[in-house]
């Protein structure tokens, strides 16, 4: 969308889901969507319940949805007290709203020019690369559908034009007047002192998050061709240490922040990305571990594994469970050190550790395997197959 007074092309025959947080720009987007979409549109308006104004805020945005007859749902969102609490309270939001998000919805949020002038500083700031530079992307995916901010071309004063012109009414929330929130300082203090010596400043500071982003595909396409080209995952998502290491250093960075975005990490800082480069270079019987945010990265027979222990293990049902655990006497146990095992088809009974091994499984991973006993005879092994038993 480059101009309110027009119809956006890429939401015709889409079911639209408003973020409502009932000030200014979401309220001129609110209306805009209801002109030109008012059978595929729902609200939703996330409560932080952070401000002694919350509830009359969430009253507002339900009372206004009531007026269009359009579906309103409200999210109830607490927060614990951190130095952070505003970009805690925006992850909080983002989270609830994607678990909202229903197969082939599009949740539009009312970001603006001037909020991406703001984003690509505050990265600037922060010392982020492209990808953070690139700021606010217009589209992503989210959940199971797609978030969409259709108001980037769009500059701030042309959203308040809008507002008066249909006779909109806004709530105002306090604590954006409230400096000691980085993102208001640069909005009320130093940003008004920029424009003052380079015109159409955030035009310009837009036009440079679009350079970034540009150049931030690139350098996923340059990823993915390292990928390809020299061989690096396999299909378990691992990436194999010997042919990444015969490329250059920054093209291994690339290739490494690539994956962890396609993984949906949370990208390392450089102290970080310094321990992974590290890692792949430890000798080939250790087994290193780099840790961040609950985020891991383990190095195993030349193989990197990526783990995210936020996640529930989305492991498929051992067959050979279902089959024996209904049978008498059936119990689960797990290795103990100096085990030794005789598989299904095998002449001589294996140290369970060689087994293991040779299995491919790493080392973590071997004190959780399940052993499946019947009358305290072992018939079989997660992930192994059938055994014998053995001393």
């Amino acid at each position: 969308m480059d101009s309110l007074k027009t119809k956006d092309t890429y939401l015709e025959g889409k079911n639209i889901v408003l973020g409502l947080s009932g000030g200014i720009d979401s309220v001129v987007l609110l209306h805009y969507l209801h002109t030109h979409f008012p059978k595929h549109l729902r609200v939703v308006h996330c409560n932080h319940h952070l401000s002694e104004h919350c509830d009359n805020w969430q009253i507002f945005c339900q009372k206004l949805c009531n007026k269009l007859n359009i579906p309103y749902k409200n999210i109830d969102l607490y927060l614990e007290k951190s130095s952070n609490i505003e970009e805690n309270a925006r992850k909080k939001r983002y989270f609830s709203l994607s678990c909202d998000l229903n197969q082939n919805e599009i949740l539009c949020t009312a970001h603006h020019q001037d909020d991406q002038a703001e984003t690509l500083l505050l990265q600037l700031f922060r010392g982020a690369g492209v990808a953070g530079l690139a700021s606010m992307p217009s589209q992503k995916p989210l959940g199971l559908g797609v978030h969409y901010r259709p108001m980037l071309e769009i500059n701030k004063q042309q959203v308040i034009d809008y507002a008066t012109e249909q006779k909109l009414n806004w709530i105002e929330d306090d604590s954006n007047k409230n400096i000691n929130f980085r993102r208001n300082l640069l909005r009320l203090e130093i940003l008004p002192q920029l424009a003052k010596i380079y015109q159409n400043l955030t035009k310009s500071l837009a036009r440079s998050t679009k350079h970034q982003s540009e150049a931030l595909k690139l350098m996923h396409e340059l990823a993915e061709l390292d990928i390809q080209t020299y061989q690096l995952l396999d299909a378990n998502n691992r990436l194999q240490i010997d042919p990444l290491t015969t490329l250059e250093l920054h093209r291994v960075k690339n290739i490494l922040r690539h994956q962890l975005n396609q993984l949906n990490f949370l990208a390392p800082s450089d102290k970080i990305m310094d321990q992974i480069i590290e890692l792949i270079s430890a000798k080939a019987d250790a087994m290193p571990l780099v840790s961040w945010n609950g985020f891991e990265i383990r190095r195993y027979q030349q193989q990197l594994y990526f783990i995210d222990t936020h996640s529930e293990k989305n492991q498929q049902k051992c067959p050979i469970h279902e089959e024996l655990q209904n049978l008498p006497n059936f119990s689960i146990r797990y290795r103990v050190e100096g085990q030794r095992i005789k598989l299904a088809g095998k002449k001589h009974s294996q140290s369970l550790k060689k087994v293991l091994q040779e299995a491919g499984i790493p080392p973590w991973e071997r004190n959780s395997l399940k052993m499946y006993y019947i009358n305290d005879e072992l018939r079989a092994i997660e992930r192994l197959g059938r055994a014998q038993q053995a001393e």
